[in-house]
């Protein structure tokens, strides 16, 4: 029973191998280009056919070669028995065998001739005396590696012997090496013939595929649904999948067409609305700051500033749609030559009252001239800035510098506070997005403002890792092209 039960275990675990060994090489298989698959597939079918066809014609030409033989040396048997002149004299007992050793010479045969006489005397031996052929048995047969033909003939004056006439089966076995080397050579050149073939006949037949991946991979690079993909003459799959595709792409560049509308509308309806709500928003501030001068009363008072910054809040969220509407609509303010060291010593003067304890240093020591928009430069600074303070603990510094680099006017805004964490800074410029330290209740439009102010002005901005490793503090990188012109337009009064 134990016996019973290893045999058991040890035939499924054979099966068990034997199967992940098929799954291993169908998946093998599975994982070649589709051209080497079809190849692969014809030059295995010619093979298959090209093997039966090698052995049947190898039986077929063995047997023909080998009746052949046998037929040559009965032949040259009874050319020899027809032939023959023996004689012997029993007085010297000398034998004379006559011209056997010349007709059977050429050949690499043996002929021997024994006088019948008991025992059976040899008289005559041509080709060596090796082997010894005996004369039991029947005839024709194959001894020691010979084809064997034995013919009786007289002897002269009296008598009978016996020619054995013998070939070597080697000379056989050679031909037939011969024929199925060459049958073998045939089947490998022909699968061979036939893996090349396929292959070129599976390049031609995916040609089409190609083109329609071309075509795809230029539509991903440009984004463009609606070029068309190139279409086959044959009315097959492949014309099937190409119509199907371009059918999609229609269907993708019309929804595209639609949702583009649809954005656009709603960007512009953005701007139209934050652009109409600045005015009333206007007056409601002028009218609350009246208010605030008149009203008596602490709780009117507290009422009436509350009411005064959350209108001033609003004023400032209104501001930030309407220059992101600006910007998604494309449309852009008029470009004028502005010195940003000033732009940025405004900022820093604005943010000194709200610093909330940190240290805010600025370096902006010489003119420094871009072509652009003075407001939106001026948001951009403070929003960096303002970014700063609001996610740094107090005491924390604050540094902003402006530089020259080639062509270029650069902004960096850093602090050594806790830094931006990394998860985050892949959405860093994306709309509504607020880390965890947000102290300030933005409204996270501040970093998404500054990229689409630098991009309308053709600049970049970039968050750096300081030197230092994680958990050092955030920079930002801000680079615009500078302008040609040295002499700024003059500052305008500016209105938060």
């Amino acid at each position: 029973m134990e016996s019973r039960g290893s045999s058991t275990r040890s035939a499924a675990r054979a099966t068990s191998s034997a199967r992940r060994a098929a799954v291993g090489v169908g998946a093998a298989y599975r994982r070649l280009p589709t051209r080497w698959r079809l190849a692969g597939g014809s030059a295995a079918l010619t093979f298959v056919i090209l093997c039966g066809f090698a052995v049947i014609v190898g039986l077929l030409t063995t047997r023909q070669i080998r009746v052949q033989f046998d037929d040559s040396v009965r032949q040259t048997a009874n050319y020899l028995q027809s032939r023959s002149s023996i004689s012997f004299d029993p007085r010297t007992n000398a034998a004379d065998c006559g011209r056997l050793g010349d007709l059977a010479s050429g050949v690499d045969a043996k002929v021997r001739v024994y006088y019948l006489s008991l025992p059976p005397q040899l008289m005559c031996t041509y080709g060596g005396t090796s082997p010894h052929f005996s004369l039991s048995g029947s005839f024709p047969n194959d001894e020691d590696g010979y084809r064997v033909e034995v013919r009786q003939v007289s002897v002269d004056p009296f008598g009978t012997a016996v020619i054995v006439y013998a070939r070597p089966l080697s000379a056989i076995d050679r031909t037939v090496a011969k024929v199925r080397f060459f049958l073998l050579l045939g089947v490998l050149a022909g699968s061979g013939l036939a893996l090349l073939a396929g292959l070129m006949v599976a390049r031609r037949a995916m040609a089409p595929i190609v083109a329609l991946t071309a075509s795809a991979r230029e539509i991903e690079r440009t984004r463009d649904p609606g070029r068309h993909v190139p279409q086959p003459d044959a009315d097959d799959e492949v014309a099937e999948l190409a119509q199907t595709l371009e059918d999609m792409l229609q269907a993708l560049d019309a929804a595209r067409a639609s949702t583009e509308a649809t954005l656009l509308r709603q960007r512009q309806f953005v701007a139209d609305a934050s652009h109409e709500l600045r005015t009333p928003l206007t007056s409601v501030l002028a009218n609350l700051e009246l208010l605030a001068e008149q009203v008596e009363g602490e709780d009117a008072r507290a009422a009436v500033s509350s009411a005064l910054r959350s209108s001033q809040r609003m004023r400032r969220l209104v501001a930030d749609l309407l220059l992101l509407a600006r910007a998604d609509a494309g449309r852009t303010v008029p470009h004028r030559p502005v010195d940003l060291s000033q732009v940025l010593v405004e900022v820093a003067a604005e943010l000194e009252p709200v610093t909330a304890g940190h240290h805010l240093t600025i370096a902006a020591h010489e003119q420094l001239v871009v072509d652009g928009a003075r407001d939106e430069l001026h948001r951009l600074a403070l929003n960096l800035i303002e970014n700063a303070l609001r996610h740094t603990p107090p005491g924390t510094h604050v540094h902003a510098a402006l530089a020259r680099d080639g062509e270029d006017v650069v902004l960096t805004v850093e602090d050594d506070g806790p830094g931006i964490p990394d998860e985050l800074r892949p959405r860093l410029f994306e709309r509504f997005v607020r880390g965890r330290g947000d102290s300030g209740g933005g409204s996270g439009l501040g970093l998404s403002i500054v990229h689409a102010v630098a991009d309308s002005h053709g600049g970049t901005v970039d968050l750096e890792r300081r030197t230092g490793g994680a958990g050092t503090g955030a920079r930002f990188v801000v680079r615009l092209p500078r302008t040609l012109s040295e002499t700024p337009d003059p500052a305008p009064a500016h209105n938060t």
